[in-house]
């Protein structure tokens, strides 16, 4: 799935939340925790349609006028138009409603908190934030709005989901999109994400050979820098203010654990396995097969390097996103094309724990309490969740943009694929097939060949099987505005500058120093209660889970 870089805007987001979440209390006083200062508006449904548990209500719903809900989504890019394009057209004609979006950012956010008026709908990015944990104070109960007027949404929704995002009071306010649960990883439908790639004709000039272990991956790399004098010998995703996919992506292709023995937290940064590896690379650095200005690169200048295939091998995470511009490498260069291989593997014997989307999601979606019409509302949610709306989401109309082969499979009309492959543009203008994603799943990718560019579905096959859900660890951060999450922001900046340091440290003596610190800093920046409120946090989501 296509998604934005969720840490861009975290430092601009951390004073407006600590605001946001000061009116969010005071707002919240008084109400027992799940009413709150916004009036809730429930409304009669006696002269429309009697709720059936097994008929979605919008099939029922006899009311004859359009309803017009606003709906808000926090981020700027948003495409606003609806009812113009083959999949928010077919929405607007099933189920009578007219829909204006608004855009913002998190002041845009605060202003509805501070006494704006609330949209009908509102979506945000971030779970963690004050907006979404204090929901019951300016949204209504997803399990309510079901009961009163939409009984199938029990039936769409995922039970494993609900239980995730549910608050204090028992209750759910949100859904979100590519929320993959437990069945979601066993059925072998979701795609890796991350591949350890390289070119296809290096491989082959080389003889394929094996880059397992340190010494294997140092010498190959040395090779390619020899016979391979134009080509970048490593690379690795854009670092910016993270780790790039030298951090935790590097730590689950080679399988460092997820937890400690006794199953609470484990710091994964300092794991003997990893930080051989990371001493590998400054081993390499040092022969250097590794550029200075990767270090320094953001996302679209590795971007553009994957385009134009500069890398001999690349630690790749978010094959799906960079899919464009490896097809493009892939059709200009025949026999060139970026193939996985094995790569990096674990010197403890760990095999691959490849992380992909959590049960966390990304896109959070809630009705609020000054809903205009809350039973058209979860009438959406559930059109949208159901196999109806998610077919329409990802593959527009049967018979007008797609059909379903003898085997099950689904296919775009030619005209379509034709539209998709050479005129992106008009393609996401006219249809939107793909981009309306509300509720959207990776699930229904696995029922087309379309769904991805054929430039990394090698990438996918080679993934498949070591996908290892890693839901113990989502949310597991000290709340914002907590003296413990302003220690960690400045460790998680420490790390940065420790990592890239490390891999760039003239000898063994310096890379020691720069470790040594970095342990130092933790202790000297509240990491024991750090530790203790993340063990917290994963009790709590395993009691969650049922695990």
């Amino acid at each position: 799935m296509l998604k934005m870089d969720k840490s861009k805007g975290k430092t601009r987001f951390a004073w407006a939340s600590l605001m946001l979440a000061i009116m969010l209390v005071v707002a919240g006083c008084g109400s027992g925790g799940d009413s709150g200062s916004k009036k809730e508006n429930w409304i009669s449904i006696e002269d429309r349609y009697t709720p059936d548990p097994e008929t979605p209500a919008w099939k029922l719903d006899k009311k004859e006028e359009a309803t017009e809900l606003t709906w808000y989504v926090n981020a700027d890019w948003w495409n606003t138009d609806f009812g113009k394009d083959v999949v928010t057209k077919k929405i607007k004609e099933d189920l009578n409603i007219n829909i204006k979006f608004i855009t913002g950012d998190d002041t845009k956010l605060n202003t509805f908190f501070a006494g704006g008026d609330m949209p009908d709908l509102i979506t945000t990015f971030d779970s963690n934030s004050p907006v979404v944990q204090k929901a019951a104070t300016w949204a209504l109960p997803l399990n309510d709005l079901a009961e009163k007027y939409d009984p199938h949404f029990n039936k769409v929704a995922a039970q494993d989901t609900l239980n995730w995002f549910q608050l204090k009071d028992g209750k759910t306010y949100g859904y979100p999109n590519y929320s993959n649960t437990q069945a979601d990883y066993d059925s072998g439908n979701i795609p890796a994400k991350t591949a350890f790639i390289i070119r296809k004709d290096v491989y082959e000039a080389l003889g394929k050979p094996s880059m397992g272990t340190p010494d294997e991956f140092r010498a190959v790399l040395a090779d390619i820098k020899q016979k391979f004098p134009q080509l970048i010998p490593f690379g690795f995703n854009s670092i910016g203010e993270g780790t790039g996919s030298l951090g935790d992506v590097l730590q689950d292709f080679i399988g460092v654990p997820l937890e400690d023995e006794n199953g609470g937290f484990y710091n994964r940064n300092l794991d003997e396995d990893y930080l051989t590896w990371v001493k590998t690379l400054n081993t390499v650095y040092r022969d250097g097969a590794i550029s200075d200005d990767s270090f320094a690169d953001d996302g679209t200048a590795f971007e553009e390097k994957v385009k134009a295939g500069k890398y001999a091998t690349i630690l790749l995470d978010g094959t799906p996103q960079q899919g464009g511009n490896l097809q493009s490498f892939a059709s200009a260069n025949p026999g060139k094309e970026y193939i996985a291989i094995d790569g990096p593997q674990s010197t403890a014997g760990h095999a691959p724990t490849l992380n992909q989307s959590g049960i966390t999601g990304w896109m959070i979606s809630f009705i609020t309490k000054s809903n205009a019409d809350p039973a058209k509302s979860i009438q959406l949610f559930t059109y949208l969740l159901s196999e109806e709306g998610q077919m329409l989401m990802n593959y527009g109309i049967e018979g007008e943009t797609y059909q379903v082969n003898a085997d099950g499979t689904v296919a775009f009309l030619p005209a379509v694929k034709e539209l998709q492959l050479n005129n992106p543009d008009t393609f996401k203008k006219d249809y939107r097939m793909g981009e309306f994603m509300f509720f959207g799943h990776d699930r229904h990718k696995a029922l087309s060949q379309d769904a991805f560019p054929d430039a990394i579905k090698q990438m996918q096959e080679w993934g498949r099987g070591k996908l290892v859900p890693h839901f113990i660890l989502e949310n597991i951060n000290p709340d914002q505005g907590t003296p413990e999450a302003r220690a960690l922001s400045a460790i998680n900046t420490k790390w940065n500058t420790t990592l890239v340091s490390m891999i760039r440290a003239k000898d063994d003596g310096q890379f020691e120093s720069i470790l040594n610190e970095y342990k130092s800093f933790l202790e000297a920046n509240s990491w024991d209660k750090i530790v203790d409120i993340r063990n917290e946090k994963m009790k709590a989501n395993k009691e969650k889970l049922g695990l």
